[in-house]
């Protein structure tokens, strides 16, 4: 084991919740082993996933509905040690970044990290779009209190309240 890892492992862990969606290639079976690969990640633990949510597409219009779910895990990996976890998950899906908003075989967002709040080049906590995003907040409150404070944001409860666009449906 290497050095990083053993001091990981006196850490305590951190609460996060991670999204998950996809619109290619069979989206629920991409979604539930996305879900199922989340548990084998080092140091992590799946905790608890939400059902999954049907929803149409945001931005980019001319592609098929998304599959969108929620998992909230406890790791004691850092936020850019976990984004490295997902966007090896995501290669492993076959993710091709054609555009912004397209479509894809899997999409996986750090929402929120602990009680995080920062921004770099490759990751902005808490995720900086998840206002505006019904796909996301109805699946949250399946593994969150409504209750839970994103930082800087308010409640789940009160950003889906105040949630634009059409609202995504439980499959």
């Amino acid at each position: 084991m290497n050095p990083a890892a053993l001091s990981a492992q006196h850490l305590e862990p951190i609460t996060a919740y991670i999204g998950v969606g996809s619109n290619l290639t069979d989206p629920v079976h991409q979604v539930t082993s996305a879900l199922n690969h989340l548990e084998a990640f080092p140091e992590t633990r799946l905790v608890a996933h939400s059902h999954l949510y049907r929803s149409p597409p945001f931005g980019h219009l001319d592609q098929p509905d998304f599959i969108n779910a929620v998992a909230h895990i406890e790791t004691t990996l850092d936020p850019e040690a976990l984004l490295a976890e997902l966007l090896s998950l995501e290669q492993a899906h076959g993710r091709v970044r054609l555009f912004a908003n397209g479509p894809r075989t899997l999409d996986l967002d750090i929402l929120m990290y602990g009680t995080e709040c920062r921004q770099n080049a490759r990751l902005t906590l808490p995720h900086p779009r998840l206002a505006q995003r019904s796909f996301v907040l109805l699946p949250w409150l399946d593994v969150a209190p409504e209750t839970l404070m994103v930082p800087g944001q308010g409640t789940i409860a009160k950003l889906l309240a105040n949630c634009p666009g059409p609202l995504a449906l439980p499959l």
